[in-house]
């Protein structure tokens, strides 16, 4: 559990230390990355929660989710639509699927076992 906490801290850190630059030209794509990259992430935890989860769906989902997006964009902008719009409108909508499931997941887990675990012990009692 510290780990991941440890690399979020050394990423924050470096991230801090550390500034560079983007053209806004690359602004699109950075968006879209970063939500593919929140998405890819957000359905390993539902994954993990559900006890479903594979490694190998997890990372093709986020190589294969991330270029296809990148790809949406760059044929939006050769077009002259911007197919940007529709990405970041279905990652949205897949972010706050995967946070509800993971919300009912937790209550489902945490929060109706410690009352049930509550109420159990003020019986006895």
């Amino acid at each position: 559990m510290w780990l991941p906490l440890l690399a979020l801290l050394l990423g924050f850190l470096v991230g801090q230390t550390f500034t560079f630059s983007l053209p806004p030209e690359f602004a699109p794509y950075l968006s879209v990355a970063i939500l593919a990259t929140l998405d890819s992430t957000l359905g390993g935890v539902r994954g993990v929660m559900q006890n479903t989860y594979d490694a190998a769906i997890l990372m093709t989902g986020f190589f294969i989710n991330g270029t296809l997006s990148a790809f949406m964009v760059l044929t939006g902008e050769w077009i002259g639509v911007d197919l940007y719009y529709v990405v970041i409108f279905v990652f949205g909508v897949r972010i706050f699927q995967n946070l509800a499931i993971i919300r009912r997941e937790f209550i489902n887990r945490y929060l109706h076992q410690n009352i049930k675990k509550s109420q159990s012990a003020s019986h006895e009692v």
